[in-house]
């Protein structure tokens, strides 16, 4: 079946350096039909480089601000991509997509793709589908076949960037070997694993990494505060909230949003207090930040009740 000719006609233009790309085009890549996306496929790799890289990171935009298009299509297509960074900004588009389909694709990557960029974007979107398991809404063997891949690639010789993302994607597993991994990451004198590692306590959702977490509240590295506040939160540690709120007032605008977020998801009294403090003296492009914290705030708090 033949497309549209006005399909055919974005086709030409995709694929003519010499004629612009309209921002409307990318709406009409929108949950294409079969025959589109073939045709798609046999058009995308004459674009040009530039433009198949702005495409990627113009849909993956779209996407995240609104809801009711689909690109999933495109991506697929262009995780065989020639170009790295166009590979690597398909996995990371995929990050909403949890069909078991994905993850055949996403560990062929991670074992054999030749850029490290992109094998550490798949050990990324690969996490998603541990955390599906440990919910039980991914059956057992798929869940099973992920972490076995990426705790291969962690205890392998891959590129440092791509064990600390397999790293951080096995973190949402309850398997006792996660736990040792967290740790012989901490205790690493390598400074990129010990974020990573604080970071993978936040998601394991364990509190045996309590006073870890803690502690990193007050580093001197700034990486590492932000991932301790974030895994403040995930913790939901209200004994954070006296180091958080120290954090909401340091001038890494990274670092104070976190332990803004982080305070809403602690709960209590006294995270309720700072955060409205906060909101009586914000402006307007941080208010609804601070009210959506608010409001997770007063979710966490209805729980406990």
């Amino acid at each position: 079946m033949a497309v549209s000719p006005e399909f055919a006609q974005l086709l030409d233009r995709l694929k003519n350096p010499a004629q612009p790309f309209p921002a409307a085009d990318l709406y009409h890549l929108s949950d294409l039909g079969r025959p589109e996306l073939e045709a798609l496929e046999a058009a995308w790799p004459e674009a040009p480089l530039e433009r198949r890289r702005a495409i990627m990171d113009d849909l993956g935009e779209i996407g995240e601000a609104n809801l009711e298009v689909q690109f999933e299509g495109v991506f697929r297509l262009a995780l065989e991509d020639e170009d790295a960074q166009v590979r690597a900004a398909a996995v990371a588009n995929l990050w909403e997509v949890e069909t078991p389909a994905l993850i055949a694709p996403f560990l062929e990557l991670l074992r054999a793709d030749p850029d490290a960029g992109v094998r550490a974007a798949a050990a990324s979107a690969l996490g998603r589908y541990v955390y599906l398991g440990e919910v039980e809404e991914l059956p057992a063997r798929h869940a099973r076949r992920v972490e076995e891949a990426l705790l291969a690639v962690i205890r392998g010789g891959d590129e440092l960037e791509v064990r600390r993302r397999a790293l951080e994607a096995r973190s949402f597993s309850s398997r006792p070997e996660v736990g040792d991994l967290i740790a012989e990451a901490y205790g690493s004198p390598e400074r990129l694993w010990r974020i990573s590692a604080v970071f993978a306590m936040g998601r394991s959702a364990d509190p045996r990494w309590a006073q870890a977490v803690l502690a990193e509240l007050e580093s001197g590295d700034p990486e590492l505060r932000y991932e301790a506040a974030r895994a403040a939160g995930e913790l939901e540690l209200q004994e954070a909230t006296p180091g958080l709120k120290k954090l909401v007032d340091e001038g890494d605008v990274q670092v104070r949003e976190a332990a803004i977020w982080s305070l809403g998801q602690v709960g209590g009294d006294e995270a309720r207090a700072a955060l409205l403090d906060l909101l009586q003296a914000a402006g307007d492009e941080e208010r609804d930040f601070l009210e959506d914290a608010l409001e997770n705030l007063h979710f966490h708090d209805e729980l406990l009740e």
